[in-house]
């Protein structure tokens, strides 16, 4: 169960990745990636995030891009927090597949 604080954190660090993301993906003309969901460990030290890649297609391509550029990305993170936080948490990607889960449910409840 999460605290205040690692829910505080975890919202801003949500709110400033979905900004990075967005700014990023319009390069990308044709993907969307949006942030579902991030948790954070105890001591603040890991950031786990979840990441919807619009078309589903490209997901798994999308994020071992962002897996490789991880760096770049925390980089980009610390600048824009760098007032809140005093360590900048390492960054870990999934692919957050509860969509096409709801999708398939829903084919499967229309038959």
């Amino acid at each position: 169960m999460q605290e205040t604080r690692q829910n505080r954190i975890a919202r801003l660090l949500q709110k400033e990745l979905a900004q990075i993301f967005e700014a990023e993906t319009r390069k990308t003309h044709g993907v969307m990636v949006s942030v579902t969901r991030v948790r954070i460990s105890p001591d603040l030290s890991i950031c786990t995030a979840y990441l919807s890649i619009f078309p589903s297609d490209k997901a798994e391509e999308m994020v071992s891009n962002i897996n490789a550029n991880e760096k770049t990305i925390r980089y980009e993170l610390g600048k824009r927090v760098r007032n809140q936080l005093r360590i900048i948490p390492e960054l870990r990607f999934f692919v957050d597949d509860s969509l096409d889960y709801i999708e398939h449910i829903d084919e499967l409840l229309k038959k």
